[in-house]
């Protein structure tokens, strides 16, 4: 049986499963039928042997992939087993996440690319142009003066440690809003997640501009830096999530789009808890170090400082890459990994 015949005389009653599947977990099992409870328990066998058929032949990864959430959801049913426990959660941060990054690593350059593009437009529409500073630069920004801002920060008029928590606290909140923003906009075909991305990189490009041309440029980013590399990491990934969304929607690759959106969707949300970490992170230092500044703590420190934590989250997230490359050794006369 071809591949795509197969496809067709099945999907009834995989539609079906998901159907059940749907019902109980919104109901619970109790909530079905005894009819329907035992159709499910039939249902969940056949659509194992389906995923298995699939599976032996090297079919469709989005078949496959499918299949494998259904038989997934169902077991989940049928053997609840327990609850989750802090070592699945450590153990999707530690190792779940980075290689769930990198198999999604395209739809990230995508998004680091958008938000690129936005920076350059920002920063060149400032420099061609400053009188277009009221559309490009950020409100609160628009009447202060770089120079005069770090002057005022150099003579100590900084904020309080209690004024830096609340402000930390902020961020966090506001930075979360932002990614899940982005990442529900995927359901626009991912045009609302493009111009997301490309707006942010914009008013950051357009800002860095306006210090630039104070001669200001080390100050900014000294500013902006130890905060916004997992700050931005974090804001391409949410926004990699929501292209994801957008990726089921255009191509389904041979399901229905609300089969594949529902199998991206699994996708996407993961990828969507995994920059929480990132954004606690960017949040405490945007709270802390990113508002001390120079002569407190010198230009150079603070740029040194940016490195070693964007080093860190990139050893994080390329973490999957490096365990590829160097697998773990198990004696000297271990065969080679297949």
């Amino acid at each position: 049986m071809e591949m795509a015949e197969f496809i067709e005389s099945r999907r009834p009653r995989w539609e079906k499963l998901e159907r059940l599947l749907d019902q109980s977990e919104t109901r619970g099992l109790r909530g079905l039928s005894l009819e329907d409870a035992r159709t499910l328990g039939k249902l969940y066998r056949a659509v194992s042997s389906d995923l298995l058929w699939v599976r032996a032949r090297s079919g469709s990864a989005d078949v496959s992939a499918y299949l494998n959430d259904l038989v997934g959801r169902a077991y989940a049913l049928t053997y609840p087993g327990r609850r989750p426990r802090f070592a699945d959660v450590w153990g999707f941060v530690a190792r779940g996440f980075p290689a769930l990054f990198h198999r999604e690593v395209r739809m990230y350059i995508a998004a680091v690319l958008l938000f690129l593009a936005g920076g350059g437009f920002g920063y060149l529409g400032m420099l061609v142009d400053p009188e277009a500073a009221h559309y490009l630069v950020p409100a609160e920004h628009l009447d202060l003066d770089p120079v005069q801002r770090a002057a005022d920060e150099a003579k100590g008029d900084g904020m309080t440690a209690d004024q830096q928590a609340h402000f930390s606290s902020y961020l966090f909140t506001h930075n979360i809003q932002v990614a899940f923003l982005a990442f529900a906009l995927g359901v626009t075909l991912g045009l609302g997640t493009a111009i997301m991305l490309f707006v942010n990189g914009l008013f950051l490009g357009a800002l860095a501009q306006v210090y630039a041309a104070k001669g200001m440029a080390g100050w900014f980013w000294a500013w902006i830096l130890p905060h916004g590399i997992p700050e931005v990491t974090a804001i391409c990934i949410a926004g990699a999530a929501g292209l994801v969304i957008a990726r089921g929607l255009v191509a389904p690759k041979g399901l229905t789009r609300g089969q594949a959106l529902r199998m991206e969707a699994v996708t996407a949300v993961k990828l969507l808890f995994g920059t929480l970490a990132l954004f606690v992170l960017a949040g405490f230092i945007e709270g802390t170090v990113s508002q001390i500044h120079p002569p407190k703590l010198s230009v150079a420190f603070k740029v040194t400082f940016a490195l070693v934590v964007g080093s860190g989250v990139y050893a994080y997230l390329f973490s999957d890459w490096l365990r590829d490359a160097h697998p773990a050794e198990v004696g000297p006369d271990a065969p080679p990994a297949s």
